[in-house]
């Protein structure tokens, strides 16, 4: 009769070995400063050009139109419109007046603008101050 030894077939004394010449093994790595001089210098890269907008007339807009806040228009021709923006365009404004018609008004033609309550400010501090 034969015998069979299962036991003994796993054999304990080569996987010492194996774990052993896996830890001894040396990585072998490519030099990185020879692959940079073979590839040759990076060419200068160029600043990112910077957005056309930066939405912020677009925020100052939609703040005052939700504010409903009583603005004044100053055109080139040095002419003040008075009023509400009701909308706005890449290219105009709607001003919603008091007492008058509604403007559409070009951006091109637009001076400058502010609150009207800014200039009320200012008219009260000139009058007490002087």
């Amino acid at each position: 009769m034969r015998r069979f030894d299962f036991g003994n077939q796993d054999q304990p004394q080569d996987e010492p070995r194996r774990s052993e010449e896996q830890v001894n093994r040396k990585l072998i790595r490519p030099n990185l400063s020879e692959l940079k001089e073979r590839l040759g210098p990076k060419p200068p890269r160029r600043k990112q050009v910077p957005p056309d907008q930066t939405n912020a007339e677009a925020f100052y807009y939609l703040k005052q139109m939700n504010a409903r806040t009583p603005m004044v228009v100053v055109l080139k021709d040095g002419e003040e419109l008075r009023g509400v923006i009701e909308w706005y365009d890449r290219n105009c404004i709607k001003v919603n007046r008091a007492g008058a018609p509604n403007l559409m008004v070009m951006k091109d033609c637009i001076k400058y603008m502010y609150k009207a309550e800014e200039q009320d400010e200012t008219r009260s501090t000139r009058s007490d101050g002087i």
